[in-house]
C-alpha cells in the first residue's frame, strides 16, 4: 500500500475511532444536565443533585491524565495501534455498562458509587485515546502537512458531539416518565454498535514508519514519562494551556449553557438541544477548512488569527442565549465557535510538532489531558457557582475570555520556543535524527 493510501486510511481510523470515543464521553455530560441527578442522587434537592451529577461528569477528567500516561507509555514503547484498540474497546464496554446500570431506586447507594467508578474508567480510556489518534494520523503524513493531518482526529470531537446531541434529541421527545425510566439509556447502549465498527477500522491500520524505525533502532524510551519530565517540563506546562479555550468550549455550552438556557432563561429543553446539534454540525463542516488554511499558510498564523478573532465573539454567544430565542442562541454559539474550532482542528498536530517521536505520545497526552483537568473538569461546578453567586452571565463570559487569552499567549510561546507550527521542515524535528527535535535537544530543560 502506498504511503498516501496508508495516510488516508490512518486518517479515517483516527476520525471514526475518536468520534466514537467522544460520543461516549459527551453523552454523559448531556445526561448529567438532564437526568442523572434525579436518578442517582435523589436524596438531595434537585439543584444539589444536578451539581453532584456534574461532579461525577468531572470525575472522568480527573482520570484522563492517568490514561494519557498509561497508554502514552504503551504507545511510545510498542506502537500507537495497540493503544488505540485497547482504549476504544475499554470505552465501549464501560459506556454500555452505564446504560444498563440500575439507579438509586433499585440498588441504593451502590448506584452512584458504580457510576463514578465507570466514569473514571471512561476518563482513562479517552485520556489514552486522544494522543494516539492524533499521532496515527499526523505521523503517516509528510512533515509539511503534519499539523493539517492531525485534524483528522480532531474531527472526531464534533462528530461525536453531533452524534451525542442527535441521540438525546431523539429520546428527549419521549414523555418524561419514559425518558427518565428507560429513554436516557438508549444513547449509551447504542455505543455497542459504534464500537464494533471502530474496532474493524482500526485493526486494518499500520504503525507510522518513523515509529517503527524508532522502535527497531531502539530509540524508544524505556520510561517515556520520566524522559518527558526530565527534558521538557516547561514545554509540557505551557502546551497544556494552548487548548484552554478550545477544550472547554463544548463544556461551556453543552453543560453550563444547557443548564443556564433551560433553567434560568427558560428555553425549551428540546429546542436548545437542537441548537447544540446544529452547533456540532457546523463545527463538523467548518473545522476541516482549518486544515486547508494550514496547508496554504503557516499553521501558526492560522492559529493566532483564530484566537484573536475569538475574543470579541465569545460574549455574543451568551448574550444571544440570554434572549431566550432558540434561533438567536444557535447563531450566537456558531459565531463564537467558528474561530475556536479552527484552533481545535489544528491543536493536535501543532502540539505533536513540539516533541520528539520517542516521547511524543506521552508528552502530548500529558499536556492535553492535564489541560482538561485544569480547564474543563471543574468548569461545571465553578461556572455554576459563578452564576449563582453573581446572578449575571457576565461572570461566565469573563471566565471564557480568560481562557482565550491564556490559549493565545501559550500558542505564541510554544511556536517561538519549539518551532511548532512554522513551515520550515527542520524546525521541530532534527534532520539527522528524527527522534530528537531542536526543541528538546537545545532547550534549557535538557
Amino acid at each position: 500500500m502506498s504511503r498516501q493510501s496508508q495516510a488516508q486510511r490512518a486518517g479515517w481510523a483516527a476520525f471514526f475511532g475518536t468520534a466514537v470515543e467522544w460520543y461516549d464521553f459527551f453523552i454523559f455530560g448531556t445526561a448529567s444536565a438532564l437526568v442523572l441527578g434525579d436518578l442517582f442522587f435523589p436524596t438531595v434537592d434537585p439543584a444539589a443533585g444536578t451539581l453532584l451529577a456534574f461532579a461525577t461528569f468531572g470525575a472522568g477528567y480527573l482520570a484522563r491524565p492517568l490514561g494519557g500516561i498509561v497508554f502514552g507509555h504503551l504507545g511510545d514503547r510498542v506502537g500507537r495501534k495497540k493503544s488505540l484498540i485497547i482504549t476504544l474497546l475499554m470505552m465501549g464496554v464501560v459506556t454500555v455498562a452505564i446504560g444498563a446500570l440500575p439507579t438509586y431506586a433499585t440498588i441504593g447507594i451502590a448506584a452512584p458509587v458504580i457510576l463514578v467508578v465507570l466514569r473514571l474508567i471512561q476518563g482513562i480510556a479517552v485520556g489514552g485515546e486522544w494522543g494516539g489518534a492524533v499521532l496515527i494520523a499526523s505521523e503517516h503524513a509528510g512533515k509539511r502537512s503534519r499539523v493539517a493531518a492531525g485534524a483528522w482526529a480532531q474531527q472526531g470531537a464534533p462528530a461525536g458531539n453531533l452524534l451525542a446531541s442527535l441521540a438525546f434529541l431523539l429520546v428527549s421527545g419521549l414523555p418524561d416518565d419514559q425518558f427518565t425510566s428507560w429513554g436516557w439509556r438508549l444513547p449509551f447502549l447504542f455505543s455497542a454498535v459504534l464500537i464494533v465498527i471502530g474496532l474493524v477500522i482500526r485493526s486494518r491500520i499500520e504503525e507510522p514508519p518513523e515509529v517503527l524505525a524508532a522502535i527497531r533502532a531502539n530509540h524508544s524510551t524505556r520510561l517515556p514519562l520520566v524522559e518527558v519530565l526530565r527534558t521538557a517540563p516547561t514545554i509540557v506546562l505551557v502546551a497544556l494551556c494552548v487548548g484552554a479555550v478550545s477544550a472547554s468550549f463544548g463544556t461551556f455550552f453543552k453543560v453550563l449553557g444547557l443548564d443556564f438556557a433551560t433553567g434560568e432563561v427558560g428555553i425549551d429543553r428540546q429546542g436548545f438541544l437542537l441548537a447544540l446539534t446544529l452547533m456540532s454540525l457546523f463545527q463538523l463542516l467548518f473545522q476541516p477548512f482549518a486544515a486547508l488554511a494550514a496547508v496554504r499558510f503557516e499553521p501558526i498564523r492560522v492559529l493566532v488569527v483564530a484566537l484573536v478573532a475569538s475574543i470579541p465573539l465569545i460574549p455574543v454567544s451568551w448574550l444571544l442565549i440570554q434572549t431566550g430565542s432558540v434561533t438567536l442562541s444557535t447563531i450566537g454559539m456558531i459565531v463564537s465557535l467558528a474561530p475556536i474550532c479552527w484552533l481545535f482542528g489544528l491543536l493536535g498536530g501543532f502540539l505533536a510538532e513540539a516533541f520528539p517521536t520517542r516521547i511524543r505520545y506521552t508528552a502530548i497526552s500529558l499536556a492535553y489531558q492535564i489541560n482538561t483537568l485544569v480547564f474543563v473538569a471543574p468548569l461545571p461546578l465553578v461556572g455554576g457557582a459563578l452564576l449563582d453567586a453573581s446572578g449575571s452571565v457576565w461572570s461566565v463570559i469573563g471566565l471564557q475570555l480568560a481562557f482565550a487569552v491564556v490559549s493565545l499567549l501559550s500558542t505564541l510561546w510554544i511556536a517561538r520556543r519549539t518551532g511548532a507550527g512554522h513551515r520550515a521542515p527542520d524546525t521541530s524535528v532534527d534532520a539527522a535524527d528524527p527522534t530528537t527535535p531542536a526543541a528538546v535537544a537545545d532547550g534549557p530543560e535538557r
